[in-house]
């Protein structure tokens, strides 16, 4: 095997940690290596904070791009996947910021519930996805990041700016309201779902 085609099976076999050793020290491959492994989970944790696929996508990108800005920072005391996670939710929420579309310190007005009915009612199979979409922008956020992001309630409140409570009250109505939701759908599809 030529050295050339062997590169990429060795970035692909290594770890996050190494692969950002690399970066580090400006190895390009090396940081599209992590890129490639991570950027799907990344643009999902997006989706599911509220972002439309494009915003998603742009997101990410400016997330990525701080990611390898900072990459010296990372020591990989934690998952790489979830370093670059907390980038791309400061960086959705700065964004929203700054289109004046969300305040976490305020009390945002309830969706209408009827709304994401889609006309099936109850018989229709609800997924997390859409049940989603019946919290306010703050519970998402909160819920996305503490249950998509993986990140514990310290570090969702480090994430989005905010008071360690806020997060706490918006993560239990969020997940309360996920609970009733998905528990109207068929079967019990609400009990995938743990707090």
């Amino acid at each position: 095997m030529s050295g050339a085609r062997a590169r990429p099976t060795i970035l692909a076999s290594s770890h996050d940690v190494e692969l950002a050793a690399l970066a580090s020290a400006g190895d390009r491959p090396a940081f599209g290596e992590l890129v490639r492994r991570h950027g799907s989970a990344v643009r999902g944790l997006l989706r599911r904070m509220g972002a439309d696929s494009g915003l998603a996508d742009d997101v990410a990108q400016d997330a990525f791009l701080a990611a390898f800005e900072q990459i010296s920072e990372f020591r990989g005391e934690g998952p790489f996947q979830i370093w670059v996670k907390r980038i791309a939710a400061r960086q959705y929420v700065k964004r929203r910021r700054r289109e004046a579309r969300i305040d976490l310190m305020a009390e945002t007005p309830e969706p209408d519930g009827e709304a994401f009915d889609g006309g099936a009612g109850v018989a229709s199979r609800l997924d997390l996805d859409e049940a989603l979409q019946c919290l306010t922008m703050a519970e998402r956020l909160c819920v996305s990041l503490c249950y998509g992001g993986g990140l514990s309630h310290a570090e969702a409140a480090d994430a989005l700016n905010a008071p360690l409570g806020t997060v706490k009250s918006h993560v239990k109505r969020g997940l309360d309201k996920l609970r009733a939701r998905l528990s109207a759908g068929e079967d019990g599809a609400g009990s995938q779902l743990h707090g």
